[in-house]
């Protein structure tokens, strides 16, 4: 059953031919798929096929161990962006990048194709000055229409800085992290496992911040 009808698919091809160079996904998932996994599979699959500059391999958590601890892969599922040569670009989906997240996907590959809107002089400043690994997650939910614009600012810092990883986490997915970091509306974002953030900041406030972590 096809993930997106005739008019999204339409929607979606056409912004894809935006796209500048080649992205290459790669998802985590295991043999015996959970069901959002097996949902995933499929819209990346269904996504891929809209554009001939999206690439999508596929590792099994399990059996591909020694892949899932070179990305730094501690759980599933999980998207990786990586760019036209195979760098990481530490962006991260830890969950369906569906609903109002299907934004902040788009987003990040676009910028990972090269296409992005350019940051301000201190914006960039202050990320090249980030010297030290940052882990920055940003917990969602599919519905919240505030969440994709915190996804996105983090994962610019990430794409930006090669110390810094940024993951957008789906809480619904996984609730024992949403308890850990207790996480009761979102987007609540966590840097480096001690500094939160709620709400979504401007991209300026958000680097700021990580710059301190």
């Amino acid at each position: 059953m096809a993930i997106f009808d005739d008019k999204v698919r339409k929607q979606i091809g056409d912004i894809l031919t935006k796209l500048g160079d080649r992205v290459n996904l790669l998802y985590f998932t295991q043999e015996m798929e959970c069901g959002i996994c097996k949902d995933i599979h499929e819209f990346l699959n269904e996504f891929a096929s809209l554009s001939d500059r999206i690439g999508l391999t596929t590792f099994d958590f399990v059996k591909d161990r020694d892949k899932a601890e070179h990305y730094k892969i501690d759980k599933i599922p999980a998207i990786l962006l990586l760019d036209k040569n195979d760098n990481d670009t530490g962006i991260r989906f830890f969950g369906l990048p569906g609903g109002y997240e299907i934004n902040s996907f788009i987003q990040g590959l676009m910028e990972v194709s090269g296409v992005k809107e350019p940051l301000s002089q201190g914006a960039a400043e202050m990320i090249k000055k980030i010297d030290r690994d940052v882990h920055i997650q940003v917990f969602i939910s599919l519905t919240c229409p505030y969440c994709p614009a915190a996804v996105s600012a983090a994962h610019r810092i990430a794409l930006e800085n090669p110390r810094v990883r940024a993951d957008m986490v789906d809480a619904g997915v996984f609730p024992q992290l949403a308890v850990k970091y207790n996480v009761s509306s979102v987007p609540k974002t966590i840097i480096n496992e001690k500094i939160e953030i709620i709400g979504a900041e401007p991209i300026e406030k958000l680097i700021e911040t990580a710059a301190k972590a």
